[in-house]
């Protein structure tokens, strides 16, 4: 894709008609539904374990995980503007890598991106309390974990993600909203959305992984050493399957152990997506532009497989 063919994809001053389309479009939506497929599974995994599952609890605890979600992506932006690597981002593939963009196109200065995201922040957490004192204080263990988590994935002084760390981040957060629906149907601790979400969590943090790609000579620049600029990435390229196999033996191992139905091996289906993609990505590693294929078919493959992993688990609870 050329650079003006990118740039008329991008935000620009004039896109958005009023203030609410433009603040909603921060927070890159489109990412938003890996945290509604986690809540799902989170909901299923307690209707597994034969809890009859509270709507309201339900609908507010796929709104707070969006508030959180959406404010990590609104800090990321300030923090990565801060750090500079998404102003030095040429090689980004948009929407998937480099930002939302808002700041470097001039819709928001970075105070206004670190108000609006420490907002929203504040909202969740105002909101969590209350699910809290509804659902029990173990709540407070699994939020206050996923929105350390979120922040300190790009804030300094952590910046865990420059650190090596982000996938591990990304892993646990996701998995963590997998185990808070369930908490808060459940209201207790269970192994159930561990079981159910293992694989999901993988996923997820595969397209964080290859994500880091078209970025990795922007992040290289500004200190954000993820893995793929510590290995080099004609070297990490083979950590990409190696998560996805592993989210596929977990699928495997855990219906042999009769921790899950057997008919939930139907959702590892949609790992052959991911397994294109590996093709894809082992070709274009270094062609940041030719990787907007692969970037799709993990997110598809992983959305593909929560959902209908959701769907086998509530049709296997009829």
């Amino acid at each position: 894709m050329t650079k003006s063919a990118k740039s008329l994809l991008e935000p620009s001053i004039g896109t958005y008609a009023n203030s609410i389309s433009k603040y909603f479009f921060a927070t890159r939506p489109a990412f938003l539904l890996a945290t509604i497929a986690a809540c799902l599974l989170g909901l299923a995994s307690a209707r597994l374990g034969g809890v009859i599952l509270n709507d309201v609890y339900a609908i507010v605890t796929v709104a707070l995980a969006l508030l959180v979600h959406a404010a990590v992506n609104v800090l990321n932006d300030y923090f990565d503007a801060l750090s500079g690597t998404d102003a030095l981002n040429t090689t980004r593939v948009y929407p998937f890598t480099g930002g939302s963009r808002f700041i470097q196109n001039g819709l928001f200065t970075p105070q206004q991106t670190a108000q609006f995201g420490y907002g929203l922040l504040f909202l969740a957490m105002l909101g969590g309390l209350w699910l809290v004192a509804e659902a029990g204080a173990g709540l407070l263990l699994i939020g206050g974990v996923g929105v350390f988590l979120g922040w300190a994935y790009s804030a300094p002084p952590l910046s865990l993600n420059s650190r090596g760390l982000g996938e591990l981040c990304v892993w646990m957060g996701f998995l963590g909203l997998v185990i808070g629906a369930d908490f808060v149907q459940r209201g207790s601790f269970s192994w159930q959305p561990v079981f159910v979400g293992f694989s999901y969590a993988l996923l997820v943090t595969n397209l964080l992984f290859i994500n880091q790609f078209p970025d990795c000579n922007a992040d290289d620049l500004a200190g954000k050493r993820h893995w793929v600029v510590r290995l080099s990435p004609a070297t990490a390229v083979r950590i990409y399957p190696i998560l996805v196999l592993f989210a596929f033996a977990w699928s495997v191992v855990m219906v042999y152990l009769q921790k899950l139905p057997a008919i939930t091996l139907l959702a590892a289906l949609p790992l052959l997506l991911a397994l294109r993609a590996t093709l894809l990505l082992q070709q274009h590693y270094a062609e940041p532009e030719k990787l907007r294929p692969a970037i799709q078919l993990t997110l598809l493959a992983m959305l593909s497989h929560a959902f209908l992993l959701t769907l086998l688990l509530f049709w296997n609870t009829k």
